[in-house]
């Protein structure tokens, strides 16, 4: 017998739609696919810089090797929320013109915080202490650069 949804029952609409089961998914152990089409998927750790949707990822960091601190990284087609769920981290973003004199900015991100890097800006994260770090992005498009002289 097919599960009522008593949602769709209160509000008359398609009365027997059967219910998707509920099962927890560990953050740090997969990755969730967020689609076009508003569906969400588990997925294995995998970041695919070549794959559409919005990827919501979960780790935790030791050292700065842990978070690519040696590197600058780039989203060209979204935004990018960083968030620092324990321990304590710094984002550093390039300017967007070096001839203009500018210098990096360093925002610190303590636990059950975020920030937000608008698309298209270089950056990178330094852990203050070990951390857990949750980052939701669109990988599409994600480029990664050395930092000179590290």
């Amino acid at each position: 017998m097919t599960a009522i949804n008593p949602i769709n029952r209160i509000n008359r609409i398609n009365p027997i739609t059967p219910i998707t089961p509920i099962t927890p998914v560990d953050l740090f152990a997969s990755f969730v696919r967020l689609d076009g089409d508003g569906r969400a998927h588990a997925e294995p750790r995998a970041f695919d810089p070549s794959r559409e949707g919005w990827q919501l990822m979960t780790f935790h960091a030791e050292t700065d090797a842990d978070v690519h601190a040696d590197r600058w990284e780039v989203h060209a087609d979204a935004d990018e929320v960083v968030s620092c769920l324990t321990g304590g981290i710094r984002l550093h973003v390039r300017p967007e013109r070096a001839s203009d004199g500018e210098t990096e900015q360093e925002a610190a991100v303590p636990a059950g915080s975020a920030v937000i890097v608008p698309r298209g800006r270089w950056h990178r994260v330094e852990l203050d202490a070990p951390s857990d770090i949750m980052s939701l992005v669109v990988a599409h498009g994600t480029r990664l650069e050395p930092r000179p002289g590290v």
